[in-house]
């Protein structure tokens, strides 16, 4: 029996049935190319702990220490992976985050900006086929979220035919007909 970690990663919405939350959630997973409402639900988790201890921090004195080192490391993580502008380096501001702020940092919809596929549904299909890479490293996590620093190096694997690897099996069997074809043609001759 495997080990399991107890902890939860995302959370249901108390009332399942509410309609103008389902059409949010619906529109979101169409605009961002989710699979499930889960995922969407894990970003709130996230969102929902940060803002937990943004408030927590908040609550206390302005030169309270801690506020003052667990502010300023909370900030420096936000501004880090790009969902908090650094001309709003505040706690304040970490308040007003929204759900479309991470999913705006995943790799998916970071290789549809790019424009290395032509839908954010061929995003996903990219990465899961391992045709994308940050960096030296092939990620094959649509949700892996995205560092401001690590932006500028998403590119198309050095394996994938996209990146001017081994072609592809159909391309390769298109081929071995096209030269086999050439071959009957000089034989008939």
């Amino acid at each position: 029996m495997p080990v399991i970690n107890g902890s939860k990663t995302y959370k249901v919405p108390k009332r399942p049935y509410e309609a103008a939350r389902l059409d949010a959630e619906l529109k979101l997973a169409g605009e961002f190319g989710l699979k499930n409402k889960r995922e969407i639900y894990r970003v709130g988790l996230t969102l929902s702990k940060i803002r937990r201890a943004a408030r927590d921090l908040l609550m206390r004195a302005e030169k309270d220490p801690r506020r003052l080192f667990e502010g300023n490391a909370l900030i420096r993580r936000l501004i880090r992976i790009g969902v908090l502008d650094e001309t709003k380096a505040k706690l304040d501001y970490v308040l007003g985050l929204k759900i479309e702020d991470f999913l705006e940092r995943r790799l998916q919809t970071q290789v549809f900006q790019l424009g290395l596929a032509k839908s954010i549904h061929h995003a996903r299909v990219l990465i899961k086929q391992r045709h994308i890479r940050v960096g030296k490293q092939i990620v094959d996590v649509p949700s892996f979220i995205v560092r401001l620093d690590s932006q500028k190096h998403i590119d198309f694997a050095l394996s994938s035919p996209y990146g001017g690897g081994r072609p592809g099996r159909c391309q390769r069997k298109r081929a071995k007909a096209a030269a086999k074809g050439d071959g009957e043609e000089e034989a008939e001759d």
